[in-house]
């Protein structure tokens, strides 16, 4: 597929752009480097549906935190960090769940008796954002610049290039995700995971 190419100067003046919420500069950013960091996140992790997932998070990044962006420094170099970081942390946490799976195999049921018993079932805004990074990252967006930016579906339709009918989609399915993680069960994981880290550093 064709790639535009562009000269430092004309770079500079997409990332100005990006900083101030361009989505024609978020774009343009995206054509330019996906390609890219697609295949360096690729060649880190085995699964193609988690590399493109990686990559859709790695833009996601660059959009929420676009303001901080310094047009002066090599913006190569800053976006393949955030990829590295990315799937750094991703790796991470897949270590974590399969300990987490493992200990609640030969735990399960007094463990979660006991965290039931303890938890405050209360959903507060450290809840909630912690229940939105677990959505598929597209969902995640989509869902951040809906509910949390107050953007149009039409606003966001343009943005993503995708239709308003699979924005709506994603917002009734990150909805019902989060009212069905309303309760202890995100917490009672994080209590556990804490727990495994506290017992691997006695």
């Amino acid at each position: 597929m064709y790639k535009p190419k562009y000269d430092h100067m004309e770079e500079k003046e997409m990332l100005s752009d990006l900083r101030l919420g361009s989505q024609t500069a978020f774009r343009q950013i995206y054509s330019l480097y996906s390609g890219r960091i697609y295949l360096n996140i690729r060649k880190m992790v085995k699964s193609e549906q988690d590399a493109a997932e990686l990559l859709q998070e790695v833009f996601i990044k660059v959009w929420d935190k676009r303001e901080l962006i310094d047009i002066e420094q090599s913006f190569r170099s800053y976006l393949f960090q955030i990829a590295k970081y990315t799937v750094y942390n991703f790796i991470r946490k897949n270590n974590l769940e399969k300990q987490i799976q493992a200990y609640l195999s030969l735990h399960n049921t007094q463990l979660y008796t006991h965290v039931e018993e303890q938890l405050n079932e209360k959903q507060d805004e450290q809840w909630l954002s912690q229940t939105i990074e677990q959505l598929p990252p597209q969902r995640r967006l989509i869902y951040r610049l809906c509910k949390i930016e107050g953007k149009s579906y039409a606003e966001v339709s343009t943005l993503l290039r995708i239709s308003t009918s699979t924005i709506n989609d994603h917002i009734v399915k990150a909805t019902k995700y989060i009212k069905e993680r309303h309760g202890v069960l995100d917490k009672s994981t994080l209590l556990i995971a804490s727990f495994i880290l506290l017992q691997q550093h006695q």
